[in-house]
């Protein structure tokens, strides 16, 4: 119980708008499109996505692309460790630097790695936690990714554009349900955890960007590898207009294999992609890799 005469913690303080524009004319840093760079520059936003993440005094949080550090203050108040992976060397040599400079005794618990996160296998500690400011174009690939190569982590929040959010969290039957929807359904269950607007960045995008909470579940039980479940979704909806008899007629080497597998895996042959679950698609690629093969 709280004296009544006690002061409350202090709040440890984030950097704005003004301390993000200083800190990027001090390296010289102007965010560049290519690299899809749109920095945070609200403490309260910042806040915002660290209580969504709900992470534990005892993790290790993974940022991907924490740019000029604003997130991963707030990161770092909150977990055990911030494993950082930055793919510009001029912002993640000044990482340190920022880190010690406003969370001075926090060095030790920042681990900087300095790599394109679609070709990180290794990190120095394993993540527990995936909080992030992704880039827009390269969202999906980057959280699927992660995904597979890092088994440790078992949940997250990711902040990515709007309609990317939509995609990653839609369900069967949905307009949007589709590729992003079907494969990250293999590691986990994905939601939409908010919409974020556009004046909280540096520079503002154009459109809102979307909060996507996840937690991890085991794959599917299944004797079909993960290469050959995902090879039918993407065949599925490479032509997602088509009935699933005639969009999976290459991948099976023929319309009429595609419809016995479909058969074979209670499937209607004249369905669409779209209204198939992960363990539909699972039993496809099993019609088709039967186990005794």
């Amino acid at each position: 119980m709280t004296e009544p005469n006690s002061e409350p913690a202090a709040v440890a303080p984030l950097m704005g708008a003004t301390d993000i524009r200083r800190l990027a004319e001090e390296i010289g840093v102007r965010p560049t499109k290519t690299l899809g760079q749109n920095f945070v520059i609200d403490g309260n936003t910042i806040r915002r996505i660290v209580a969504a993440a709900n992470i534990g005094d005892d993790e290790t949080v993974l940022e991907v692309g924490p740019g000029l550090g604003s997130l991963t203050l707030g990161l770092l108040d909150a977990a055990k460790a911030v494993v950082a992976v930055e793919i510009d060397p001029v912002l993640a040599e000044k990482l340190p630097a920022t880190v010690r400079a406003w969370r001075p005794g926090a060095e030790d618990n920042f681990h900087l790695v300095l790599s394109d996160a679609m070709k990180v296998t290794e990190l120095p500690l394993p993540p527990t936690a995936l909080v992030a400011n992704l880039p827009y174009n390269v969202a999906v690939p980057v959280v699927l990714h992660l995904l597979q190569h890092f088994p440790s982590l078992q949940h997250g929040l990711v902040m990515v554009q709007d309609e990317v959010a939509d995609r990653l969290a839609a369900t069967p039957g949905s307009k949007i349900y589709g590729v992003p929807s079907v494969k990250a359904a293999w590691y986990g269950h994905m939601r939409k955890a908010g919409v974020i607007g556009m004046n909280v960045f540096w520079p503002a995008p154009k459109i809102h960007s979307g909060l996507v909470a996840f937690t991890r579940h085991n794959p599917p039980e299944t004797h079909a590898t993960r290469e050959q479940v995902f090879a039918v979704i993407d065949a599925a909806f490479a032509q997602r207009r088509k009935t699933l008899r005639a969009a999976l007629a290459g991948w099976a080497g023929s319309a009429s294999e595609a419809e016995r597998c479909l058969v074979a895996a209670g499937v209607d042959p004249t369905a669409r992609g779209e209204v198939l679950d992960i363990h539909a698609y699972v039993k496809i690629a099993e019609a088709r890799h039967p186990v005794d093969a």
